[in-house]
């Protein structure tokens, strides 16, 4: 794109939205162009910040009859680079932040209808002034976006209870590629009246439209909720007790996390005003929450009842209740403090791998005996969502290991892992989704037809090929 034509295209835009929300500016638009892992690095035409729906439309219409690619963003916390452009100087970020609404709350129906740029804990929040919960969880709350959340199909530490963000919405609002929009916020639980289109849009990471708003389920607040931290022998030994404590909990089971013993050094390195609370290093903590519809009282009865009797057997070595919203806040914060103890940690290769729970303990066995086997010493600390299967599988370079030299092997450790990840019938990417950093890996392990059955979709959804460029799908 020459000069003049750069000129044509910003002054469309800005006519779209107003002159101050066309960024071009390097130190207007510098945050826009990385991610905030700072892995992925590039360089926007400009950053459009639309603050309606009409808008993102107009925007569109621009990008379409000038052959503009479009990189939708929320709140930047992706994992995957999936929010950012590319290189080339012909990309615009199209930012969701000033779509920034809860456009309605009907309590009676337990529905809420939020725009994409409402971070999600503005939600939380909104449904609780409601008295109903929305359940979706993240470390990243206070500042990931709902249209992040829809685009990813982000599923956090409730999804045992709750599911994902597919699970939890009822319809969205979509402007597609050539500026049409599609209103699809219907609050129904029933609606067979054609394709759920809805199920396209989310999971997509904005390379079939972008999501606009989104009509949310919302639930009854629990009566208690409370949390517990418990030591076990082995990751074996945390399958069992998750299939116990669903039978002693049903629904009232809400997060089921688990902590390998490798994580625990790094929290307190890193993290050392966080107290770690077992005296004694144990191979395995899970971390459990049960929501409870009747009171504290029955809550407390049911998990003391189930952390007893596995005391007594001796499959849990050790384990604590919370007894205050502060101690609650403390265990969770062990929890959700990991990413960034890894992150200033060193250099790292992530893994978002969903396993049966059935094949988990034998898949981190061999995996990590593999590891060891092609980089001795590498450091193997997992974490996650044991509940729904969904590990957090990441590779720390051995210490004192060149960082730069141990990331360029990322290729190489990626195959080992995602292998024995194919090989129990598992997924490279539970929650995070696939953007630049597992595009060319889903290749690898999808099968033809349904990689075939996506490149249909994305040709007649945008035939373009405008939206997200390069993410999700080789092009």
């Amino acid at each position: 794109m020459g000069d003049a034509d750069a000129m044509v295209v910003l002054d469309a835009l800005r006519g779209c939205v107003g002159a101050a929300q066309v960024l071009t500016a390097a130190t207007d638009t510098a945050a826009y162009n990385e991610d905030w892992r700072r892995k992925y690095h590039g360089r926007a035409l400009a950053v459009v910040c639309p603050g309606s729906t009409a808008e993102v439309a107009a925007v569109m219409r621009v990008a379409t009859a000038h052959r503009v690619p479009v990189v939708a963003q929320g709140g930047n916390t992706g994992m995957s680079g999936g929010a950012t452009p590319d290189a080339s100087g012909r990309q615009i970020v199209l930012s969701t932040r000033r779509l920034n609404r809860i456009r309605h709350i009907d309590a009676a129906n337990d529905t809420l209808v939020a725009e994409a740029g409402v971070v999600l804990q503005a939600v939380q929040e909104a449904a609780r002034a409601a008295g109903r919960l929305f359940p979706l969880a993240l470390a990243a709350q206070g500042s990931c976006t709902i249209g992040g959340n829809l685009a990813t199909n982000a599923g956090g530490v409730a999804v045992l209870r709750y599911g994902s963000m597919r699970d939890l919405t009822l319809g969205v609002e979509v402007v597609t590629p050539d500026g049409r929009i599609w209103d699809g916020l219907r609050g129904l639980r029933k609606d067979n009246t054609g394709y759920d289109l809805k199920q396209l849009y989310i999971g997509s990471e904005g390379t079939l439209g972008i999501i606009t708003a989104a009509s949310l389920k919302l639930f009854p607040q629990p009566r208690a909720t409370l949390t517990a931290l418990m030591a076990l022998p082995s990751l074996d030994d945390a399958v069992r007790l998750l299939a116990e404590a669903r039978s002693a909990m049903g629904a009232g089971l809400t997060a089921f996390e688990v902590i390998s013993a490798p994580c625990v050094p790094l929290l307190q390195r890193h993290f050392p005003a966080l107290r770690w609370p077992f005296a004694e290093p144990h191979p395995v903590v899970v971390l459990v929450e049960l929501s409870d519809p009747e009171d504290e009282a029955h809550a407390r009865a049911l998990l003391e009842r189930l952390l007893g009797a596995e005391l007594d057997a001796g499959r849990v070595l050790d384990g604590v209740v919370a007894e205050s919203l502060q101690q609650t806040q403390a265990l969770w914060a062990l929890r959700e403090c990991l990413s960034e103890a890894q992150a200033l940690e060193g250099a790292h290769i992530k893994h978002d791998i969903c396993v049966p729970a059935s094949a988990m303990a034998a898949f981190v066995a061999d995996a990590g005996q593999a590891l060891q086997q092609a980089a001795p010493g590498a450091r193997v600390a997992w974490f996650g969502h044991l509940g729904d299967g969904n590990l957090h599988f990441n590779v720390l370079a051995p210490p004192g290991q060149d960082a730069a030299a141990f990331v360029a092997r990322q290729d190489e450790i990626n195959r080992l892992v995602h292998d024995r990840v194919a090989a129990c019938g598992g997924s490279i990417s539970a929650e995070h989704g696939l953007g630049q950093l597992r595009r060319d890996e889903n290749a690898r392990y999808k099968s033809p037809v349904e990689l075939a059955l996506m490149h249909t979709l994305k040709a007649a959804l945008d035939p373009l090929g405008l939206m997200a460029p390069g993410k999700v799908l080789q092009t």
